[in-house]
């Protein structure tokens, strides 16, 4: 009789069908999070029309979601990994469905500013619990490896066709069909998740750490706070002070996690130095592409002069590139040392921002193309240490790694925007002191000094070719300011290639 042959054993972890499945299905909330964080943009006009938020208002209307998502992430991932990623994924699909009714109904400032941060709540559910679950469902590491690859791509797809969609929904419908859309997807979601993704969690995840909520939450919020209203405002004592006061508190809370029994982080996933290290590399990622961010959109409206659909479906030409750089970053990994990879994805992100530096005010072209590279290089960085950090976890621990990776991201991207921000702020100011038109009402030159939209809206009550010159010498200030913010990210990313091999070499 003939004895069977063992089953090799790099086939053993290999997954089938069904966890392919569950893994598109796993796309859906990542699609829609990320997509919430564009979609706002074009309804924030019809929003003020309808319900008349004061300038503060408007302000917490985009940035309780983001500071309920950031604040809540590393919570979330810790009670992922103790109570189950999957029933972890669904309460936060049935938290972010009714936001999204309550957001899309909502008939005053204050409802939908709590509206968006529940949404924060949700999205700080489901982001973790996807890549978590994904760690799970993928032990192969190639195939891991592809997965992410996909999940990287869709994420910042998502971003692209939030904009997209939130554009040509308010051409036909009213500003709550933004936040309607989501709702179809997390019905699905509900339905499909129970049938086909399977339950994870940590066997023995000890007791949970109430005292660690408000201290991460304090450690992370303050500080993206501060530094969004120094890149909004210049430096001032009120959000340095923030600053200050969140770093104060990131201390308590490392220590914290360092000494207590039951940490919200264990310290099993900082052991393992490539982890750390990824950490470290996915924030400097983000911080590249938020740069470039800060300025796009921008640049295509207001110095440009598209329209808000018109610069949404530009913007949303790198993304198709984005989409198939991330798989095939995936394979070059399998291939190359990922330290090379990676490097050589920052590499190619620098050279997107040095032909930013060439931009002029006409340079629409030229501008979407430094905007692909730089996408294209850093959406490679995000793959590979994405799964170069999941992979160096335990999959018990997988929730509280893939949360402090989404903390890094969002970290680095409100790093990315104050700096690349502050200094674009600070060459527009200086070259528009000695622009504009002498005779200018005091007023006027004021609000064209400040910002580009100021200097437009100057520009449309002044007389003919005056109103011409404000708007070209604001056009041509705003450019020169991207110009000189992009030769800083060319170094940044450089320093970060460095960084990067530096950092892994030993791996």
């Amino acid at each position: 009789m003939t004895t069977p042959p063992a089953t090799p054993p790099t086939t053993r972890n290999l997954a089938g069908r069904k966890e392919w499945t569950a893994f598109v299905v796993l796309l859906l909330p990542l699609l829609l999070v990320s997509m919430d964080v564009s979609v706002l943009f074009f309804a924030m006009p019809a929003i003020s029309r309808d319900l008349e938020p004061t300038g503060t208002q408007q302000l917490w209307i985009f940035d309780s979601y983001a500071f309920a998502l950031a604040g809540l992430l590393i919570t979330m991932g810790s009670l992922g990994d103790r109570i189950g990623r999957r029933k972890l994924l669904l309460a936060g699909a049935l938290a972010f469905g009714a936001a999204s009714v309550a957001a899309a109904y909502a008939q005053s400032a204050e409802m939908l500013i709590a509206a968006r941060a529940v949404l924060g709540l949700g999205g700080a559910t489901l982001m973790p619990s996807t890549m978590a679950l994904v760690r799970n469902l993928f032990h192969d590491e190639q195939q891991r490896s592809k997965a992410i690859g996909i999940w990287s791509g869709a994420m910042a797809g998502g971003i692209a066709l939030g904009s997209v969609l939130g554009g040509l929904l308010l051409d036909h419908f009213w500003w709550g069909s933004a936040f309607l859309v989501n709702v179809p997807a997390m019905v699905l979601l509900l339905v499909l998740a129970p049938l086909l993704v399977p339950e994870f969690k940590d066997p023995a995840p000890g007791r949970f750490d109430f005292l660690s909520v408000p201290l991460s939450m304090g450690s992370v919020v303050p500080v993206i706070y501060g530094i969004k209203e120094i890149a909004a405002d210049g430096f001032s004592l009120v959000p340095a002070s923030c600053v200050a006061a969140g770093l104060l508190l990131g201390v308590a809370f490392v220590r914290r996690q360092r000494s207590h029994g039951d940490a919200m982080i264990s310290r099993e996933l900082f052991r393992h130095r490539v982890f750390g290290a990824g950490v470290g590399i996915n924030t400097l990622a983000t911080f590249g592409m938020m740069g470039s961010a800060y300025f796009s959109t921008q640049y295509l409206q207001s110095v440009l002069g598209k329209g808000p659909l018109e610069a949404a479906l530009w913007g949303a030409i790198p993304s198709v590139a984005v989409g198939c750089v991330a798989p095939l970053a995936a394979v070059a990994g399998q291939k190359f040392p990922k330290a090379h990879v990676m490097a050589a994805g920052f590499v190619v992100a620098a050279a997107g921002y040095g032909l930013l530096t060439c931009a002029g005010t006409h340079s629409l072209a030229l501008t979407l193309t430094g905007s692909a590279v730089i996408a294209c290089g850093i959406v490679a960085v995000m793959a590979l240490v994405s799964d170069m950090a999941l992979g160096a976890t335990p999959p018990e621990k997988a929730g509280s790694a893939a949360s402090v990776l989404e903390t890094g991201q969002e970290l680095g991207g409100a790093l990315g925007m104050a700096l690349f921000g502050s200094v674009g702020v600070a060459v527009y100011r200086r070259d528009m002191t000695g622009e504009l038109p002498a005779g200018l009402p005091h007023g006027a030159l004021d609000a064209a000094r400040e910002t580009l939209g100021g200097a437009a809206a100057v520009a449309g009550q002044l007389p003919g070719r005056v109103g011409e010159a404000v708007l070209t010498a604001s056009r041509e200030a705003f450019t020169h300011g991207m110009n000189i913010a992009a030769v800083g990210g060319a170094v940044a990313l450089l320093l970060s290639a460095v960084i990067t091999v530096t950092a892994l070499r030993r791996r």
